[in-house]
């Protein structure tokens, strides 16, 4: 009997080790007269190395500072998968080097995150082919403060009945977080009238006058270098099952 309780009380533990919240993002860029050449690689390399649990998602980001690049998406999956998955192998190291590689600039990004549940609108597997990533980094010791700003924001979204999934970055450069808005309506989202607008919404789910507020902790807590993007899934790129 003590072990059977014992065990019920790891089993909220177990659960959470076992979520599926962790995705590794890679962000290439190709030589601007290679662009061709290097989708036709890269499509070829996921379909042939990059499936089942490793399956890509392939997106080309359309706007923002690093428009012109491509993004590649694994996961969701755990930190034990990720951690146990080991050498690629070869013959897919030697692929990626004679056939894709060659068309690339040497400029790299790559970064680890764990997406929110708690946070977030929608879960993490209800995937887009359009979504919008806002770059948001809190300002050095103002991390609860931006939970609790971000809590009040959620009702806001889903007053709007906006599909978002909030990621906080893991040891991959400064701390901060990736708001990734899923645009199941596609880019007519940012169309006037399409829903309310962001003060009315949040002041009907946080209060009137609330908005201030809200501006108040963008000023306080919110570093300036935040930014965001477009990016659309490239399905021929990619090897996720249609």
């Amino acid at each position: 009997m003590t072990k059977i309780f014992l065990l019920l009380l790891c089993l909220p533990l177990l659960t959470t080790a076992q979520n599926k919240n962790v995705t590794n993002a890679t962000r290439v860029f190709p030589k601007a007269d290679k662009i061709q050449e290097f989708e036709k690689a890269i499509g070829e390399h996921a379909q042939k190395y990059h499936k089942g649990d490793w399956s890509w998602r392939v997106f080309s980001i359309e706007t923002g500072p690093d428009a012109g690049g491509y993004q590649f998406v694994e996961g969701p999956s755990t930190w034990a998968a990720f951690d146990g998955r080991g050498d690629l192998g070869k013959e897919h190291t030697d692929d990626w080097s004679k056939n894709v590689s060659v068309y690339l600039t040497e400029r790299t990004v790559n970064s680890y995150a764990v997406a929110i549940d708690s946070l977030s609108t929608t879960p993490v597997t209800q995937f887009t082919d359009k979504i919008m990533i806002a770059h948001v980094y809190p300002k050095v010791g103002y991390g609860p403060e931006y939970i609790e700003h971000l809590r009040k924001i959620k009702k806001t979204w889903q007053a709007g009945m906006q599909t978002v999934v909030v990621y906080q970055l893991v040891a991959s450069g400064r701390n901060g977080y990736y708001i990734v808005y899923r645009l199941k309506d596609g880019l007519k989202e940012f169309e006037d009238g399409y829903r309310k607008n962001f003060k009315e919404r949040y002041e009907t789910a946080n209060g009137a006058g609330s908005y201030s507020g809200y501006l108040n902790n963008q000023r306080t807590i919110v570093n300036d270098e935040t930014w965001s993007e477009i990016l659309v899934l490239r399905p021929k790129l990619s090897s996720i099952m249609q």
